[in-house]
């Protein structure tokens, strides 16, 4: 059963007509560029937590909403469950809320923001990034695309930059491309996709598929960083 108590949520906002929850995390110098942080499909875990204070660490001021309200696991069957009964309007409207929310606070510089997500938060950052225009100046999925693979990604202004395994079952390759393609052919965006000798989620330490790398895990952790600084602040 999904744990209704292991979210680490610690900020209220407005969003779409109903108040959404999330983890923030505040950069040291209490400055710096907006970044938003989405969840696998575990919940808002220690695990997204841990990132998002990882991002704060390198200067971000990160808002990782909980989509679930409040529920984790660490079942693949219960995780699948409550992907497929999470309405995909309400999630991108709740992310969309978060980054008024960032870009509302004092101490957020810049008029956009970023948005990293992993797994099911891949996708959704790049449904985010399409809502929002250029309000998402940069977006990072990790090993995560839209559930739709016809999705239009016209409206997507942001710089894109994606992590996938090469032994991700869930995200084969052709598939990657195939959305690469379609982001180029809708917007005037060209993806910058890094693929890496490792499987799905490889980036999570915590992750109960054991397929997390850490050599790889570092690769993209560096790359991500160069890019978010590259284009957002």
């Amino acid at each position: 059963m999904p744990d209704q108590g292991g979210s680490r949520q610690n900020v209220s906002f407005p969003s779409n007509g109903r108040t959404a929850h999330g983890y923030l995390a505040r950069p040291p110098q209490g400055v710096g560029p907006g970044l938003v942080v989405v969840q696998e499909w575990w919940g808002l875990t220690s695990h997204i937590a841990d990132m998002a204070d990882r991002f704060a660490a390198e200067g971000f001021t990160v808002l990782a909403p909980d989509l679930f309200g409040g529920a984790t696991t660490h079942d693949s069957a219960e995780a699948a469950r409550l992907k497929r009964e999470l309405p995909v309007e309400q999630a991108v409207a709740d992310l969309a809320g978060a980054v008024d929310f960032l870009l509302g606070l004092d101490g957020v510089v810049g008029d956009a923001v970023g948005a990293v997500g992993f797994c099911m938060g891949g996708g959704f950052a790049l449904l985010l990034a399409a809502r929002a225009g250029d309000r998402v100046a940069a977006v990072v999925p990790f090993y995560g695309l839209p559930p739709d693979p016809d999705f239009d990604y016209r409206g997507l202004t942001a710089h894109v930059l994606g992590h996938f395994g090469e032994l991700d079952r869930a995200n084969p390759m052709d598939a990657v491309d195939e959305a690469a393609i379609r982001i180029g052919e809708a917007t005037d965006v060209r993806p910058e996709i890094h693929f890496y000798p490792a499987g799905h989620a490889f980036m999570n330490d915590e992750n109960p598929l054991g397929t997390y790398d850490p050599l790889q895990a570092r690769i993209a952790w560096r790359r991500t960083l160069t890019f978010l600084r590259g284009h957002l602040g």
